[in-house]
Parts: structure tokens; sequence; C-alpha cells
């Protein structure tokens, strides 16, 4: 992932945002020593920012499409008030093994519940209302994830979509991703049943909250 603005001045934002949890930073350590492709783990910043989301919104119910080693889902978890729930869904059994591991570990991992299976096929079984959804798993089929997660998101509610701007490569898409992303954003922008903002956050927010 090729860093948006200056890697200086994201380390800047860092060190004056709150910073993770132990338990956070030893889901990221983790992942870069054993995990492949350990730049999908949710960095810090991000991490926080969905952690305010999720206070200013006073969500109870969370839904997250694509857990990988569980540390958005941690982050989302922390923020909830008891009796709350983060709805995780991932494909990989191993990666839910890894978050296992760790969230089982935490005061917060109660109100995690992961389903394993094709993400697609679990929206389907699934009922609402959510508080908030989030986005991040793989980018062809966002706009699909994005169909089937609305209509669980209560009125009011926040849909948060992770890496929309893909380093850069939505201003001239040329792979599958590319262009998956690249027409996301576009159906988000044009769809009337939310009010939008795509925020320039690590790799790219798409932040969409749906009419009442």
């Amino acid at each position: 992932m090729i860093p948006l603005i200056d890697e200086k001045l994201e380390q800047y934002a860092a060190m004056h945002s709150q910073r993770p949890s132990a338990l956070m930073q030893e889901i990221e350590n983790y992942t870069n020593d054993h995990c492949k492709d350990p730049q999908m783990v949710t960095g810090a910043l991000e991490a926080g920012f969905l952690k305010l989301l999720v206070q200013l919104i006073g969500a109870r119910r969370v839904l997250e499409v694509g857990l990988f080693t569980g540390y958005s889902a941690l982050a989302m978890a922390e923020a909830l008030p008891e009796g709350g729930e983060v709805v995780s869904c991932e494909i990989d059994s191993n990666h839910a093994a890894i978050a296992d591991s760790f969230l089982r570990r935490s005061e917060h991992g109660n109100k995690i519940r992961v389903l394993l299976g094709p993400a697609l096929e679990t929206l389907e079984t699934m009922t609402g209302p959510f508080d908030l959804v989030f986005l991040d798993a793989d980018k062809d089929n966002y706009a699909r994830y994005y169909e089937k997660s609305l209509p669980l998101l209560r009125q009011g509610g926040l849909l948060v979509a992770d890496n929309t701007l893909w380093s850069g490569r939505v201003l001239k898409p040329e792979k599958a991703s590319d262009r998956a992303l690249a027409a996301f954003n576009d159906h988000v922008q044009a769809d009337e049943r939310v009010d939008n903002v795509l925020v320039t956050v690590r790799d790219g927010m798409m932040l969409a909250r749906k009419r009442a």
C-alpha cells in the first residue's frame, strides 16, 4: 500500500491520537510477523477513527465484513457498551482461528461473534438493524456487500468502507480490483439513499449515512 500522505505526517497524526490497547498492538505485531499480506490489518490511526465513530453514533450493534486477524473487530468492540455486539463475517478459517486466539483474551471478546463462510451468503441470513457496517473484505464484491448490508443498517446508521482510494489506483483503474473500487465509489456517490463523504484516512474510507 502506497501512503497517501507523507509518512512523517502519518506518524505525527498517530502520536497525537489515542493509542491502541496493548492487545491490539499485539495483534498487529503478530500479523506483521506471521501472516501473509500483513498490510491488510487496520492501522492504529484508522482503528482509532472507527472507535470514535462507534462512540459518536452511540452504536450498540456493528456488522463487519472481513475479520482478518481481529484488529478492527476488537477496536470497535472496545468502544461498544456492555451488551453491545460486533458480528464479523470471515471466509478464512485460519484467519478466524488467529483472531479467536487474541479475542478470547480480551474482556471485550464476548462482544464479538464471528460467522464463517462467504459473506455474500452469510449476509442473506442476517437480520438487522445494525448501527454501523464496516466493509473490509475482497474489493471485487464491495458493491454487492453494500447492497446486501444497507438494508440491514438502521436509518441514520453509518456504513464505512475501507481502502476506497486503493493507493491512488482508482484514478486510473487497470486491474479488476481497481475498477471494482472505482465503480463502488461511483455507486455510493450516486445513491440517493445515503449522504456520503470519501476521506483520505490511511488508504481511503468511504462513509455513508443512511438517510431517514
